[in-house]
């Protein structure tokens, strides 16, 4: 057989006509295969699921059942479907602050500050904005390491609480935050402690100074005060700075008589040849004018 010779002419009209014979046959004689690969002929594969939309305070008042149950997972999904269907109903503000408490109650901890963060943004002017404060500051508080470790939950925690005094300072809830202050307070101060006696054992004395000196300075209603005098006293003796030595000494035994710390601090001057001998002017002496002591029951950290 002679191999027949077309022209570019005659090529590009016999593939249009190959082109279409092809698709003729695939629209007549091919449709169940091209039905397969189209997803959309199908129209019973993607018919849509509608689900019935609950009412929002029949959807809050089940949240709260479940959350008497003890169920705080199922009550969190309760409120947030509230936020999803209902957002501008004023069930969706108590939904929101339920979803905080529910999370504080599961230890959840980042999502209750998280949700708590948003109802007062939301609601700042709201009745229930005091207590959006306090599940925040207590989220924060019962995050508190020990005092060996970073303390910036505890200064979180601090900052909370004290938003919460200057905001709302009628609340239900500032007596409680002000006690819990003072254990955080007790907190910073006991990391300061180990930080300057870790320098002290180092012959840091100077580092040592600057830790002691903050505790006495910004944590005086705390248990570590008394300590804190003496260990600047021991450290001033250390560098050869005896005024300063004889003043911490002088002020311990002024505010804290029956301290063994002071017995210590005592005992100390007086193996130099010292005397405790206050001088006014130096800003330990300032920093107790008008002391006065309050130092909190330290029961570990609590609950709301």
């Amino acid at each position: 057989m002679r191999l027949k010779t077309i022209n570019s002419g005659e090529s590009t009209s016999g593939g249009k006509r190959l082109a279409l014979a092809f698709a003729l046959a695939a629209a007549l004689g091919g449709c169940d295969t091209m039905s397969a690969l189209n997803p959309f002929d199908r129209p019973e594969v993607y018919k849509p699921e509608v689900t019935p939309e609950v009412p929002a305070d029949k959807l809050y008042n089940e949240g709260l059942a479940r959350l008497q149950n003890g169920d705080t997972e199922g009550a969190n999904k309760k409120f947030e479907e509230i936020d999803k269907q209902a957002p501008f109903s004023p069930y969706s503000k108590r939904g929101l602050i339920m979803t905080a408490y529910a999370n504080y109650e599961a230890a959840k901890y980042d999502d209750a500050i998280n949700a708590s963060k948003r109802f007062l943004a939301q609601n700042p002017a709201s009745p229930d904005a005091a207590y959006a404060q306090y599940i925040l500051a207590m989220s924060y508080y019962n995050q508190i390491p020990d005092a060996t470790r970073d303390q910036e939950r505890t200064d979180q925690a601090l900052r909370a609480m004290q938003e919460l005094l200057d905001r709302y300072p009628k609340s239900e809830y500032v007596l409680d935050v002000r006690e819990k202050m003072l254990v955080a307070r007790d907190q910073l101060a006991g990391k300061e402690m180990n930080v300057g006696r870790f320098y002290l054992e180092k012959r840091n004395y100077t580092g040592a100074v600057g830790r002691f000196r903050d505790v006495i300075t910004k944590y005086q209603t705390t248990r570590h005060v008394e300590e804190a005098l003496m260990r600047l006293t021991e450290a001033y003796m250390a560098l050869g700075i005896t005024n300063e030595a004889q003043t911490a000494a002088a002020v311990l035994g002024h505010n804290f008589p029956d301290s063994p710390w002071y017995k210590d601090a005592y005992t100390l001057l007086e193996s130099g040849g010292l005397q405790p001998r206050e001088d006014r002017g130096s800003y330990i002496s300032r920093a107790f004018n008008g002391f006065t002591r309050a130092v909190a029951g330290l029961t570990g950290l609590g609950r709301l």
